[in-house]
């Protein structure tokens, strides 16, 4: 029986992919640990192939790779592996040797001795860009506001247990967040501080453009923020206009001091603005309720069963 699944989205197949699989196959010998370790190659067409076929002839033993149709993002292409994955355990780690296999040690110690359904690796400090850190850390703002259930340290390098990644299959969903996923299925959730070493070669395939838009995608996707506070701002502005009409009604019955005509158009206005805003808030509401049915998110998910 495999006892860890280890997967690892590939965008591009770079010289420090073969050390990261180099230095996971020596840490997880050392750990008595059986492994798999399942490569997605995202990216067919940037030719990875012939690479990750060499890589699967070093450690015939402990590597496999997959090969997606087109780059489908990182988050969807992880998803992909679970679907492959046999360990009991799954563990998700970037390509770009950043996150240390040393450190999973610190993440399987505590999935052990607290029995968490999700562990992540919580960076002590990011060795990314200025940019990219002003960036990220404005993500994790939105998610926390946005979704409360989101795991404040969440990160890409996380252990999952087997029963919670496949729980995952089962949401067919354009608009992939996994840990959104996770903040739908379970609050058994911790962090461990490890280390973020620099990137030794190549850039981030995270442009801010693509940070832009994964944090349009949280926040439309898994957060009822943005209709609620296009809810509540409807309600507000059909109450005081209304407030407003009535106001232009009461000053033109006991002063009659505005022009002809006036009342009527201020009154018209006034009325026909707040109920479109609030009638537009129920749509709204409505299509949330669409939405929510569409991405699958479930309603429940049995945990333990005794009989």
């Amino acid at each position: 029986m495999v006892a860890i699944s280890v997967i690892i989205p590939v965008f591009k197949a770079q010289a420090h992919l073969s050390l990261l699989i180099t230095d996971l196959v020596r840490f997880f010998n050392t750990s008595n640990l059986t492994v798999e370790i399942i490569l997605v190659d995202d990216n067919p067409d940037s030719n990875n192939t012939p690479f990750l076929q060499n890589l699967q002839l070093q450690f015939p033993n402990h590597l496999k790779f997959i090969t997606l149709t087109k780059n489908y993002g990182q988050h969807n292409a992880i998803i992909a592996g679970f679907s492959k994955a046999q360990g009991q355990l799954f563990i998700t780690m970037d390509d770009d040797g950043q996150h240390r296999p040393e450190d999973i040690a610190q993440l399987l110690n505590y999935q052990k001795e607290f029995n968490k359904d999700v562990v992540y690796g919580k960076y002590h400090q990011r060795k990314h860009s200025f940019l990219r850190n002003f960036a990220s850390s404005i993500i994790k703002l939105i998610g926390r506001i946005g979704i409360p259930d989101l795991h404040p340290d969440y990160s890409s390098f996380r252990v999952i247990k087997r029963a919670i990644a496949l729980e995952m299959l089962q949401m067919n969903n354009s608009f992939t967040f996994l840990d959104g996923y996770i903040s739908w299925i379970t609050t058994n959730v911790g962090s461990v501080t490890v280390q973020h070493q620099e990137r030794q070669e190549g850039t981030s395939n995270y442009t801010i453009g693509r940070l832009i838009s994964h944090s349009i995608t949280i926040l439309f996707t898994f957060s009822s923020l943005p209709i609620r506070l296009v809810t509540y701002s409807s309600v507000l502005i059909c109450f005081g206009s209304l407030g407003y009409a009535f106001y232009i009604f009461l000053r033109k019955v006991l002063l009659n001091d505005f022009q002809i005509g006036f009342p009527s158009m201020a009154i018209m206005w006034s009325f026909g603005l707040g109920l479109t805003l609030f009638t537009l808030s129920i749509i709204g509401e409505y299509l949330f309720r669409v939405h929510l049915k569409t991405t699958r998110k479930p309603n429940f998910i049995i945990k333990k069963e005794e009989a």
